[in-house]
């Protein structure tokens, strides 16, 4: 069975996708393309789930990922790399073809990028912590770093938690609103001492101002759609033991 995937337009022939919770082997509340390596799950099955997803996209390329801390570091991955490493941090960036960046999501933003006349790659984990700290800036440093130009870059964000899912109290909103005032446009009103938080548009916002000029939403509310998304907040809701991840990932042909 092949894991499906969607993929967006501003990154077309590159090599890359958006994939959910479907297509997997695992079973009960990580079913089933559960990617997460810290979720509990049987190794053997999450090995088997990350292999399907990266052969769907580039077969007999090598993944590798981060060990993901909500911060805003970006490591550059070469051919002198251990892909096995999983160093902290919440971004990636190549120009090495064969080697697959993945970044694992259940509600935070996954963001892939692509400066296809570089030849330059990058994946980043955009959690509201790294988001505010600006873990996108980063990846964009790290692909210039590799010879990007960020006038020729594209970025797509993937499925996350929509605004009419991610409701915060009024100590979160002063967090965004003390770092830019203009950041009160991302809340919408919600109930007393609570807002609604379109954290998608955040970062799509956040790539426009470093100069990113074609920016996709994929739109998908993770927390909404159930039996094609994990999530963690929706877990914590319904008292579940775990949570699966699933996996953005793009590579270099």
């Amino acid at each position: 069975m092949s894991a499906p995937f969607v993929t967006a337009p501003p990154l077309d022939g590159i090599a890359h996708g958006f994939f959910g919770r479907r297509g997997g082997i695992s079973t009960g509340e990580l079913a089933s393309l559960n990617c997460g390596l810290g979720s509990g799950d049987d190794p053997a099955l999450i090995a088997e789930n990350r292999r399907r997803v990266a052969d769907a996209v580039l077969p007999g390329a090598a993944l590798t990922g981060v060990y993901q801390v909500h911060g805003n570091r970006c490591v550059v991955v070469d051919a002198t790399s251990d892909l096995s490493a999983r160093p902290e941090a919440d971004a990636l960036a190549t120009r090495n073809p064969g080697i697959v960046l993945g970044i694992l999501t259940a509600d935070c933003v996954p963001v892939l990028f692509a400066d296809r006349e570089a030849g330059v790659i990058g994946a980043a984990h955009a959690g509201w912590k790294g988001a505010l700290a600006g873990v996108t800036d980063a990846t964009l440093a790290a692909m210039e770093s590799l010879g990007a130009d960020r006038a020729n870059m594209a970025a797509a964000i993937g499925p996350c938690i929509g605004r009419t899912s991610y409701e915060v109290d009024d100590a979160f909103v002063e967090r965004f609103t003390a770092d830019d005032p203009a950041n009160e446009r991302f809340f919408a009103a919600g109930k007393p001492g609570h807002a609604m938080f379109d954290i998608a548009a955040y970062v799509a916002a956040r790539l426009a101002a470093a100069g990113v000029t074609r920016i996709a939403i994929g739109g998908q509310d993770t927390y909404a759609l159930q039996h094609d998304y994990f999530s963690y907040r929706r877990a914590c809701h319904k008292g579940e033991n775990s949570y699966g991840r699933q996996l953005s990932v793009i590579g270099l042909r």
